[in-house]
């Protein structure tokens, strides 16, 4: 049994209130529930009528709004498999998600559907708007969306306009969304329908979505829940690839503009908001005291970074939820926990950082670390788990169904069995605390493998990183398997008097700090660098696995540049 994911779209497809806002593109009037009900209706009808069947895959290569989310929840409705590969991969990242996933049908506007002829991507197109004769013919266009929904206004895909109604079951196969591909190419993840509605009502049972809540999602594609968990969806004003982009104004216009109670941003788009907020005018600060929940998500939040959010959203509980895009909501933490275990006279020595308690049923699992860095095949739960370094293995009912045909990869990551469950391997280092907490330490391939044993990065970084010197640090491995030296690489904060520090070698002064804040792990030497580099799509990972290769060349002697 599952709640079918456009369940509030049905339900609603007569209310007149505000379904959707959207401010990032040109000025559009907000969408009602009738209005996007009609909508996906139409482009339901219009993508049977054009040839599209069940489990047919749909390629997006639309932006965030109302195109997208209208014609995502078409797609589901009618029982296709919407391919979701977001414009963060590149070019080159995109094009080998697409041909791997093997699409049957790709809908885009002309630039995306411009890069799908031009890279001979599979599938027939259609655009989103209605183009010229000649241009539709040049890049193979067959139909439009906007020709679809004015086509079929008034049609209901349910009343048999497009001919047998298809109801997708639970098992079938809803979406195929791509991994950031900051640890490694990008893999697509397969989620039932019955998977993303268990999603939906985990998020609205923990975070306490009631109908007439309003979702602001400073990572768009996160706003395609919202029609799911019926919730308002607003787009903000900010570049999709680029979540560093959201700035406090463009938060405070989009909240007026949909009345938004719920904020959704990575640590990197709340640093900037936290940046640009001393342009808020006091009526933009009286909106964004009307909401009552931000969510930060992709990264860890630091409680200095927490502090500075709430004196922006005073009325806000402030959560950082634990996910990946195999599994998106495992674990919470909320600000008193946070600021609590920041405290140095809490007594608290756990290393990494804390991501709180599972929620709902999910159940977190630790395999141990071997000498050689790799995780062992047991699983502990329980107290034998408290303080044990390991790979985090997690079983819920809304994680991933499986990688979509990478069959090895896929055995790898689910070939525990206990209790009946599928389980996940998530290559997340961590452990669990004697309270039942998480602490994640870093990734597995990112895993030091010393002389005295294994190291993860997250416990020294955290040290670090609370240096007034250091802005953001990177722990790495440099030598063979097993005999590696712990290298640490900061991007510092600067020297007194404004200049800036080389790039290299860290000055004696910044040496000794990092090295004392590390201990009991020994640094062996300590680079500085201007900007320590992140991923795409949340700005907020770090990328060590290239830090290790230019602190391995710059300490091999190599030519000093830019990692």
């Amino acid at each position: 049994d599952h709640r079918p994911l456009w369940s509030f779209l049905d339900a609603w497809r007569g209310e007149p209130t505000t379904a959707l806002v959207d401010m990032a593109g040109p000025s559009r009037p907000p969408v009602s529930w009738s209005r996007l009900a009609g909508v996906v209706d139409a482009m339901a009808v219009g993508l049977v009528r054009l040839g599209v069947r069940p489990g047919d895959r749909v390629s997006m290569m639309v932006t965030p709004g109302l195109d997208l989310t209208a014609a995502l929840y078409a797609c589901l409705r009618i029982g296709a498999v919407v391919v979701v590969a977001d414009a963060g991969l590149g070019v080159t990242g995109m094009t080998r998600a697409v041909r791997a996933a093997r699409p049957d049908w790709v809908v885009g506007m002309a630039p995306g559907l411009t890069v799908a002829r031009a890279q001979g991507w599979p599938g027939r197109r259609i655009s989103v708007s209605t183009l010229s004769a000649p241009l539709a013919a040049a890049l193979g266009v067959e139909d439009s969306l906007y020709r679809m929904a004015a086509a079929h206004a008034g049609h209901r895909y349910a009343d048999g306009d497009a001919g047998p109604v298809h109801e997708p079951a639970a098992q079938d196969p809803a979406a195929i969304l791509y991994t950031s591909g900051s640890t490694g190419p990008a893999k697509g993840v397969v989620y039932t329908h019955g998977r993303l509605s268990a999603l939906a009502a985990l998020l609205r049972d923990v975070f306490d979505v009631r109908p007439g809540s309003s979702l602001l999602a400073g990572f768009a594609p996160f706003a395609l829940l919202g029609p799911a968990i019926g919730a308002t969806s607003i787009t903000p004003d900010m570049s999709v690839t680029r979540p560093a982009t959201l700035t406090a104004t463009a938060v405070a216009e989009a909240a007026a503009a949909g009345r938004a109670t719920i904020l959704f941003a990575s640590p990197a788009a709340l640093r900037n908001v936290v940046a640009t907020a001393d342009r808020l005018s006091p009526d933009q600060r009286c909106v964004l005291g009307r909401v009552d929940l931000v969510l930060s998500a992709g990264a860890p939040v630091h409680p200095h970074l927490v502090a500075q959010v709430a004196r922006i959203f005073p009325a806000a509980e402030i959560h950082s939820p634990y996910g990946m895009t195999e599994a998106l909501l495992l674990a919470d933490i909320d600000r008193p926990t946070i600021e609590h275990l920041a405290d140095p006279t809490a007594g608290g020595t756990e290393d990494g950082v804390c991501v709180g308690r599972p929620v709902g049923p999910v159940r977190i699992a630790i395999a141990p670390l071997r000498d050689d860095g790799s995780a062992a095949d047991e699983l502990l739960e329980g107290p034998p788990a408290a303080g044990r370094l390991g790979e985090v293995v997690v079983s819920a009912p809304h994680q991933k169904a499986g990688y979509d045909r990478l069959w090895l990869t896929d055995a790898l990551s689910r070939r525990d069995a206990r209790d009946g469950l599928q389980w996940h391997r998530t290559q997340d280092v961590g452990h669990l605390d004697a309270e039942g907490r998480l602490w994640i330490e870093g990734r597995l391939q990112h895993v030091v493998t010393t002389p005295a044993g294994p190291v993860a990065p997250g416990g020294p970084e955290a040290r670090i990183d609370a240096l007034d010197a250091v802005l953001r640090s990177a722990i790495v491995g440099v030598g063979p398997q097993g005999t590696q030296a712990v290298v640490a690489v900061v991007e510092a904060a600067g020297s007194p008097g404004g200049r800036r520090i080389r790039t290299g070698l860290a000055p004696t002064g910044l040496t000794a700090a990092v090295r004392e804040a590390a201990l009991p792990v020994p640094v062996a030497a300590v680079l500085v660098t201007d900007r320590v580099p992140v991923d795409i799509r949340h700005n907020s990972k770090v990328d060590r696995t290239r830090l290790a290769r230019w602190a391995d060349g710059v300490l091999a002697g190599g030519r000093v540049h830019a990692p």
